[in-house]
C-alpha cells in the first residue's frame, strides 16, 4: 500500500527541505543524509537503528539524527505511521555534537515538540519568512541546550528590545529578516528574539504582524478594497492578510469594511 508525501523546500535559510508523509508500510533501508534531521510523529511509532543501537521515534519525543550518521526506519505497528521532518544544514548546529545526539537521539520536550509543530504550521505558508526565522533559531537554540545539557538562562536587554521594535516599526511594509536585524544591530538572532520576546511579552514577528493588521485596518477605513491593502499592509496576499486579520479582530477584512458605523449601529470591534 503506497503511502501519502508532501515535500518542499521553503524560502527560508538553514531549512534545505520539508517533508511531510505517512507510510502504512514503508520500510527505510541503512542510509544516510547530510543534514540534521529533525523529525515528529504524529502517529504510530518507529523504531531505527542508529550507530548499532535501537532506538524508538514517539509521537510524544522530538527525534533529532546527525548528518553522515547510517540509520534505517519501519513501523514498531501493523498501522504504519505519519511522520513530519526538518532537514536542517549542518551549519546549524555544532558538528562536535554529533556523538551527543548519536547517543541520545529523542528528546522528551513538549515545548521543543510545540516549537517545532508551530514551525512546521509557518513554514506550509508563504509570505511568513520572519515569523519562521524566529521560530526556527528558537528551535536551533533549544536543540544546542539539549546537546550541551544546559538550561537556557532568561535573557533581558531592554534597550535591545527597543531597537528592534523601532526597526519593526520603520518596516511595517516591507519587513525585514531575522538575520538583516540582527546585522544591524550587532547581536546574535537567538539573543535578540529572546530579549524582544521577554521584554515585550511577544515574539518579534507577531509584533510585526499585529502592526500590519493595524494598518490593514485603517486602509479598509479609507475604503481601499482587501487585495489592495493585503500589498499596502505588507502581506503576502489576500488570503495571507485574511488569516491574520480574522485572527486578531474577529472578522474578515471584507467584513470589517462594510460594518456601520452611524451613530445608534454596533460599533467596530476594539
Amino acid at each position: 500500500m503506497s503511502g501519502t508525501i508532501r515535500a518542499w523546500r521553503p524560502a527560508v535559510t538553514g531549512v534545505s527541505e520539508v517533508f511531510h508523509a505517512h507510510f502504512p508500510d514503508h520500510t527505510y533501508p541503512m542510509h544516510t543524509h547530510d543534514t540534521w534531521t529533525l523529525l515528529l510523529i504524529d502517529e504510530g511509532t518507529v523504531q531505527f537503528e542508529l550507530d548499532h543501537h535501537e532506538h524508538g521515534a514517539l509521537r510524544s519525543h522530538v527525534t533529532l539524527l546527525p548528518p553522515h550518521v547510517p540509520h534505517d526506519g519501519r513501523s514498531a505497528t501493523p498501522h504504519g505511521f505519519r511522520k513530519r521532518v526538518l532537514y536542517l544544514d549542518t551549519d546549524l548546529l555544532d558538528p562536535d555534537l554529533t556523538g551527543r545526539a548519536v547517543d541520545q537521539p529523542a528528546l522528551p520536550d513538549p515545548l521543543l515538540r510545540h516549537r517545532i509543530h508551530q514551525l512546521h504550521h509557518t513554514l506550509a505558508h508563504p509570505g511568513e519568512q520572519l515569523a519562521a526565522q524566529s521560530r526556527l533559531t528558537l528551535v536551533v537554540d533549544r536543540l544546542t541546550h539539549h546537546l550541551l545539557r544546559t538550561t537556557p538562562s532568561p535573557v533581558r536587554d531592554p534597550g535591545l528590545a527597543k531597537d528592534l521594535r523601532d526597526l519593526l516599526d520603520a518596516n511595517v511594509h516591507s519587513g525585514l529578516s531575522l538575520t538583516t536585524a540582527a546585522t544591524l544591530l550587532g547581536a546574535h538572532p537567538t539573543h535578540l528574539v529572546r530579549s524582544f520576546s521577554r521584554e515585550y511579552g511577544i515574539p518579534p514577528h507577531q509584533y510585526l504582524t499585529g502592526r500590519r493588521v493595524d494598518l490593514a485596518r485603517r486602509l479598509l477605513l479609507s475604503g481601499l478594497p482587501p487585495a489592495e491593502v493585503a500589498a499596502r499592509a505588507g502581506f503576502y496576499d489576500q488570503s495571507h492578510l485574511s488569516r491574520h486579520f480574522k485572527r486578531l479582530v474577529g472578522t474578515s477584512p471584507g467584513r470589517y469594511a462594510l460594518m456601520p458605523d452611524r451613530p445608534g449601529s454596533p460599533g467596530r470591534p476594539a
